[in-house]
């Protein structure tokens, strides 16, 4: 099975591109260790204070996923200067 999470994050104390970039890859590096989950960032590329990513997770069953995903949910809000503003989690079979 594969479980997907896209994420919708706003980065108030942002003020360029390069400042964005800097957030956003530490945030991928710490979670693709942290979590072993494939990520990536999808879309909002030219704007400053808003990013989504994209997680990927492959698991024999269901309620693995699930928790992965949730515990990376719950690290992204625990981060100071990273605001969750949405998610959706999918899994595919």
């Amino acid at each position: 099975m594969t479980g997907i999470c896209e994420i919708y994050l706003h980065l108030p104390e942002v003020s360029s591109l390069k400042g964005k970039r800097k957030i956003i890859k530490g945030l991928k590096d710490r979670i693709r260790h942290r979590f072993n989950v494939s990520i990536a960032e999808l879309d909002a590329h030219d704007k400053w204070q808003k990013a989504v990513i994209g997680i990927a997770c492959i698991n024999k069953d269901r309620v693995s996923i699930e928790q992965v995903l949730n515990h990376i949910v719950g690290f992204i809000e625990s981060i100071p200067d990273v605001l969750l503003t949405d998610y959706f989690i999918d899994i595919i079979r």
